[in-house]
């Protein structure tokens, strides 16, 4: 039934994304500060994946962790900016109805994965910071795949149910999408049909990939809040806390804009400020990840530093 249902909705012409320019005379300079944004995102994602992969002393848990984040970074910048610019460079706002599917099961795939990873990460350095003789055990290679792997898997598996249960609903009304991108509640508001169970999936959906990852991290923090006031030394929980700055700054970032779309009660939102928040989180987030990671870590930047030495030789 949900496969015919796909199949009549596929031949319909689609939606049409309102974006978020208005056909005023600033929209070329907003286009160009997202398109700004975008390049150093791709850039930035790309350069610390490269780094971590050339260079030997980043082959550790931590620098793994940070090549998946910034694979999941790179794949949703990559997934809503370039449809975004083409529509607005094309003066075409209209995207197929099977590619709105696809839009959708990247982008809950990507979030979902990411919010998982970043909850994970923060197991792994609590397992640094409180047990710091047994890590090489407890964060083995296989562990550390397991973690990956158990991250992406989640997440597309999210992606996937949503995909096919907003793609199943009937959309019978306007096309029009209040938003630049294919998201979920925007879309569920173009349905003709009762999308309260759809409702209640979705909110579940988020509380487990979402709050489950949250409170991994909240519970993780404790634990190492605890163990840096045990420390005699100034100087060691000093270090515990730099290790774990950059984390929280990126799990602040993603966590504030995410419970703030998703888990809004449905009458408390509204689409300006729905569309304003996820630029925070589509965009200038895959693009502060690698910055708040490179430019606070000494070892990312020795690795940096090397390669360019070796650029400046080579020339």
């Amino acid at each position: 039934m949900a496969v015919r249902m796909w199949l009549n909705q596929s031949s319909i012409d689609g939606f049409i994304l309102l974006g978020i320019f208005s056909h005023s005379p600033a929209d070329p300079v907003l286009f160009s500060v997202v398109m700004v944004v975008f390049t150093v995102a791709l850039c930035g994602n790309v350069l610390l994946i490269f780094l971590i992969c050339i260079d030997p002393r980043l082959h550790t848990p931590m620098y793994f962790f940070l090549s998946q984040l910034s694979l999941m970074d790179l794949m949703l910048v990559c997934n809503i900016v370039p449809k975004m610019a083409v529509n607005f460079l094309s003066d075409r706002k209209s995207i197929s109805f099977v590619g709105c599917g696809i839009q959708i099961g990247f982008f809950v795939s990507l979030v979902g994965s990411e919010g998982l990873l970043l909850g994970l990460m923060a197991y792994d350095r609590y397992v640094a910071i409180s047990h710091p003789l047994h890590y090489p055990i407890l964060m083995s290679k296989r562990v550390c795949l397991q973690i990956a792997a158990s991250s992406w898997a989640f997440g597309i598996l999210d992606g996937m149910i949503q995909m096919v249960a907003a793609m199943s609903l009937c959309y019978c009304g306007s096309r029009n999408v209040d938003h630049f991108f294919c998201e979920v509640p925007a879309l569920l508001k173009l349905a003709c049909a009762d999308t309260s169970l759809f409702d209640t999936l979705l909110f579940a959906c988020c509380v487990f990939m979402l709050l489950l990852p949250f409170s991994i991290i909240m519970a993780s923090y404790a634990r190492i809040l605890g163990a840096v006031l045990q420390m005699h030394s100034a100087q060691a929980s000093k270090k515990a806390l730099a290790t774990c700055s950059s984390h929280l700054t990126a799990v602040s970032l993603f966590y504030g804009a995410a419970m703030f779309i998703y888990l809004r009660p449905s009458r408390y939102r509204a689409p300006s400020h729905d569309k304003v928040v996820s630029i925070f989180y589509t965009v200038l987030t895959p693009m502060l990840n690698p910055l708040i990671y490179s430019l606070r870590n000494q070892e990312v930047m020795g690795a940096l530093r090397k390669v360019l030495d070796h650029f400046r030789i080579g020339i």
